[in-house]
């Protein structure tokens, strides 16, 4: 068994009102691969409330979480006060230089982008904050998963795990992949084809856009400020 200085280290970044899904899909699938060790780091440890009430814990807390291989940040409504945080962007920043790989799901890759971390990359977000992402200096692509050298981002929510099972193919092979896939019985068959505006009906996509729109707005105003 691998000692804890010989694991491959990924950190998932917590900040209040996080978007729960967004961490526990890439979770299920890092947390089960042999070798690796996880922590959950957030400005201070102990419980941290996501967005729709749901308490998790951090295990670790920026000042100790030793220097990761791979850090992952997830979005959630609590994505524009965790992009205006000093202290959680120069933690992602003191990362970066020495990580292998710079990650995000959702509206993670905004905060990546705020703390100047996506400035000339291929990026993904959720599909209403994909006009965000060039005012970060992020290159928009429309697709589950982007990976531009060493950042992967995955798109909204439930993408996560898409997401995770791409990082394990990318780092450990697609074989174990593949292993983690079917022991997660991944094989989604969704009832409705209303996953993406692309094939959602329209009238669903304009209340969605409808129900989200003061709160965008507040994002692009916040963004719009910052320069790259």
């Amino acid at each position: 068994m691998a000692q804890d200085d010989e694991k491959f280290k990924i950190g998932f970044v917590f900040f209040p009102h996080l978007t729960q899904l967004d961490f526990a899909g890439p979770y299920e699938v890092f947390a089960r691969v042999p070798g690796v060790q996880v922590f959950l780091t957030a400005k201070e440890k102990g419980p941290v409330i996501s967005e729709t009430g749901l308490t998790l814990i951090a295990n670790d807390f920026f000042q100790s979480t030793p220097q990761l291989d791979l850090i992952c940040v997830p979005g959630g409504m609590g994505t524009l006060a965790a992009s205006a945080d000093e202290e959680t962007l120069a933690f992602l920043r003191s990362q970066v230089d020495k990580a292998k790989w710079v990650t995000s799901v959702c509206t993670g890759s905004l905060i990546l982008g705020a703390a100047g971390l996506l400035n000339g990359y291929r990026a993904v977000t959720h599909w209403t904050s994909m006009d965000i992402l060039p005012f970060v200096g992020a290159i928009p692509v429309e697709e589950r998963v982007v990976k531009d050298r060493n950042r992967i981002t995955g798109g909204g929510m439930t993408s996560g795990i898409d997401f995770g099972l791409y990082v394990v193919g990318e780092i450990f092979g697609t074989e174990l992949a593949e292993i983690m896939q079917l022991i997660m019985e991944y094989n989604p068959k969704p009832p409705f084809k209303s996953g993406h505006p692309s094939e959602a009906p329209s009238a669903i996509v304009e209340k969605v856009r409808y129900l989200g729109s003061a709160d965008h707005q507040k994002w692009l105003d916040f963004y719009s400020t910052l320069k790259f």
